[in-house]
């Protein structure tokens, strides 16, 4: 079947359509305050010190919590959990916009926010990409992987501008603005009918199901290198967190030009989602993520390097490209890899890559800039992906071996991965676990 027949099948699925349409919906509002909140947190302080503060805060929950999330992925009702984390990110975006339209709000007030939203995303994540195969079945994964994140971007697109123009008015606008887009995904979750959901008991120790998760992904070297890959690029291109200095002390745009900078990443990733498509069944797939990644790293130093606010946009656009490109490739290459008994712990350890590298990243550039300035920061920052790469296309990495989407794949997407490969104990040996 073409790519395109299996496409049109993806798209005429009621489930997937359902939750395309609540992805697209809270992703907009979520994305229109975390831009929102890096700016609001310049405004306050001036300093990119402590918006990188921001993803400091991200990062230390999702460390904490990362792993427990994945393993309640696995244990509970992945829908319901999603809808509670949903109604929990709700309650703390209405929050945060009333007391920031009241006028009371201060520093501690958004960290607290980010903490516990971090907390509700990091349970959130897990199930939601676990979620995926029971939306569609497996045999439609990577199509469907390919929909959602244009579908993401869009909304990715969107919020950010939002965002900007809502910051015109006030902050607290835009935190209301998101509180209220949280409702169509829970609603959505609720009209789906899913496939049944393979649950690890809870009977089995915590410990050491936690623990299976990561020794799952050590058997695994692919999943590990293109988590590498994905560090490489957020920790150390991490150039979200000085956008806002860049519209306001250097390209002096403002909010509005601010809004259009943040945005301009998912503009380039819808173009990243449709080079997926043209080349996912034709290409070497590990090739693309090696090339993806250091085109990321040039991105960022034209970022860095860019003499007006026309071209920066341009360069943080050909980032969004290139992240979403390799990004797609590597969250399908996760799920794929991963028996449905184990996916929620798997992608927990995932998502301290996909999640905890941008807040990580964030952190870390903001305190380079404020030492060195942006612009040697970003430099600095976006050979490494470049480096990355390179040193994984010229030794024999399983990355740089990992074919188009052949024969292996395709006995996956029928069959589920890993048939007659050893599993480890969650999965084949349940009875030798400790009661």
């Amino acid at each position: 079947m073409t790519g395109n027949g299996r496409a049109g099948e993806v798209l005429r699925q009621r489930n997937f359509r359902l939750y395309l349409l609540g992805v697209v919906s809270s992703q907009i509002g979520s994305r229109a305050t975390t831009a929102a909140i890096l700016y609001h947190v310049y405004q306050l302080t001036g300093s990119t010190l402590q918006v990188g503060l921001v993803g400091a805060a991200q990062a230390a929950i999702l460390f904490v919590l990362s792993p427990v999330g994945g393993l309640y992925a696995d244990r509970l009702d992945r829908r319901r959990l999603l809808q509670a984390c949903q109604a929990v990110s709700m309650l703390v975006s209405l929050s945060l916009g009333l007391v920031t339209l009241l006028g009371a709000v201060e520093l501690w007030h958004i960290l607290t926010a980010v903490v516990l939203t971090g907390a509700a995303v990091t349970f959130e994540q897990p199930a939601r990409q676990a979620l995926v195969p029971a939306v569609v079945g497996t045999d439609h994964l990577v199509e469907a992987l390919a929909f959602t994140n244009p579908a993401r971007e869009l909304a990715i697109l969107i919020g950010p501008a939002v965002g900007g123009l809502l910051l015109t008015i006030d902050p607290g606008v835009v935190y209301v603005f998101d509180a209220a887009t949280y409702v169509a995904m829970i609603f959505a979750l609720a009209a789906m009918h899913l496939l049944p959901q393979e649950s690890l008991s809870r009977t089995h120790s915590a410990g050491r199901s936690i623990v299976e998760g990561f020794r799952f992904v050590v058997r695994r070297p692919l999943i590990g290198q293109a988590m590498v890959l994905d560090m490489t690029m957020t920790i150390f291109g991490a150039y979200r967190v000085l956008l806002p200095s860049l519209a306001a002390d250097v390209f002096l745009v403002g909010p509005a030009g601010y809004g259009l900078l943040a945005a301009a990443p998912a503009a380039g990733g819808l173009l990243g989602s449709a080079l997926v498509f043209a080349l996912i069944r034709r290409v070497p797939q590990g090739r693309v993520v090696l090339g993806a990644t250091a085109a990321y790293g040039v991105s960022v130093i034209g970022l860095a390097q860019a003499p007006a606010f026309a071209m920066a946009v341009i360069a943080v656009g050909f980032a969004g490209c290139f992240d979403t490109l390799s990004a797609t490739i590597r969250h399908g290459l996760v799920q794929l890899e991963t028996p449905d008994v184990l996916r929620g712990r798997v992608s927990s350890v995932h998502q301290l890559a996909s999640r905890g590298g941008p807040s990580v990243g964030d952190a870390g550039m903001g305190a380079l800039a404020s030492a060195i300035g942006p612009v040697a920061a970003l430099t600095a920052g976006g050979l490494v992906p470049i480096v990355a790469a390179i040193a994984s296309l010229v030794t024999p990495t399983q990355m740089r071996s990992y074919g188009p989407l052949g024969d292996r794949q395709e006995s996956a997407l029928r069959h589920g991965p890993n048939q007659g490969q050893e599993l480890g104990p969650t999965a084949e040996k349940e009875e030798e676990w400790p009661q």
